[in-house]
């Protein structure tokens, strides 16, 4: 846990990542572009001393990830978020052996999501079926911009989408992460479009709706949509880094998210490899939010930060939070 004036802070970073986006992976220039894209976050949103090479950054190790996330990261327990993008990389983006290699030595410490694309049909759905048998799958991570083949993309709502829902249902796996956030190359911006959650949330009640990265740059549509589905959460992935780079941005962004779906729905997310949690997680413990700001979006809280670092997301996925970490009612009454 990171501590920091008396507060002991359970983190769960809910959206990592392990990829191979190498030189020799690439299948295509979409494949070096998807990557350049990522890159061009990584330098523009992170402290300088936190950038990585190029090279490193197509392809980390998994002791890369063991020791930036958990040794130095401050993170306790941490949710991979795969994308295949089998279009663009031969043996796909998300290194899925290796990240289950690594869940399989650290099973306390690693949740262990997978990916559906309803575009794959039946097989899709058996092979659904056959990861939840695996391990315990409790969460996906869906791309509805990915391309395959001559399709840009696909709807929550289109009638193959509903199967595998149904599906996820079925089998438990509550957690339903969408990336529905920035525009990366060559992927198409309306493909991202927040508006298909609004009616997946209404059909499928018994699922939580993680929307990553919060809509951006549409967080007012997400906001409006996720005020009326008690079901729908907000993913701060990509958000996070503005913490740096656009402060002020980034406290409004925070402040319209608790002012409309409240501090037990938000959950933190370093986007790793994209950025290190590390400066992210210390960043956001000392952050406030600006007093002429406040009037309207409110203050800061140890428990409202605690929530979000990590209690939120504990509650989703069945984790036990350990002895001594702050909570709400050990913050009661303690302001930041």
């Amino acid at each position: 846990m990171y501590t920091k004036d008396g507060q002991s802070y359970y983190v769960v970073d809910a959206h990592v990542a392990l990829w191979d986006a190498s030189v020799e992976n690439q299948a295509n220039r979409y494949g070096k572009g998807f990557i350049d894209c990522f890159y061009d976050y990584h330098r523009n949103l992170s402290p300088a001393e936190w950038l990585w090479p190029l090279e490193k950054f197509q392809k980390y190790s998994e002791a890369d990830f063991l020791q930036d996330v958990f040794q130095a990261g401050h993170v306790d327990t941490a949710i991979f978020q795969p994308a295949y993008l089998s279009d663009f990389y031969t043996r796909g983006f998300h290194r899925r052996d290796a990240a289950f290699a690594l869940y399989r030595q650290n099973p306390d410490r690693l949740v262990l999501n997978d990916a559906w694309d309803p575009r794959d049909g039946q097989a899709g759905l058996d092979r659904l079926e056959r990861l939840a048998g695996e391990a315990p799958l409790k969460g996906v991570k869906l791309y509805t911009a990915e391309w395959r083949g001559d399709s840009r993309g696909w709807k929550l709502t289109d009638e193959w989408s509903y199967r595998y829902l149904a599906k996820c249902e079925q089998l438990g796996i509550t957690n339903i992460h969408i990336h529905k956030g920035p525009t990366i190359y060559p992927l198409d911006r309306d493909a991202f479009d927040v508006a298909d959650v609004d009616a997946a949330a209404t059909d499928f009640p018994a699922l939580n709706f993680v929307i990553e990265h919060v809509g951006l740059p549409r967080l007012e549509d997400f906001c409006w949509i996720a005020t009326q589905e008690p079901n729908v959460y907000g993913g701060l992935a990509v958000a996070m880094p503005f913490i740096h780079s656009r402060p002020r941005y980034f406290a409004q962004i925070l402040g319209e998210l608790l002012y409309w779906i409240g501090e037990d729905r938000i959950l933190f997310g370093s986007d790793y490899a994209l950025w290190h949690p590390k400066w992210l997680v210390e960043q956001f413990v000392d952050f406030q939010i600006p007093e002429d700001l406040q009037s309207e979006y409110g203050a800061l809280t140890p428990d409202i930060k605690a929530k979000i670092l990590g209690l939120n997301a504990a509650k989703l996925y069945d984790l036990k939070v350990p002895a001594g970490a702050t909570t709400p009612s050990a913050a009661a009454g303690v302001t930041a």
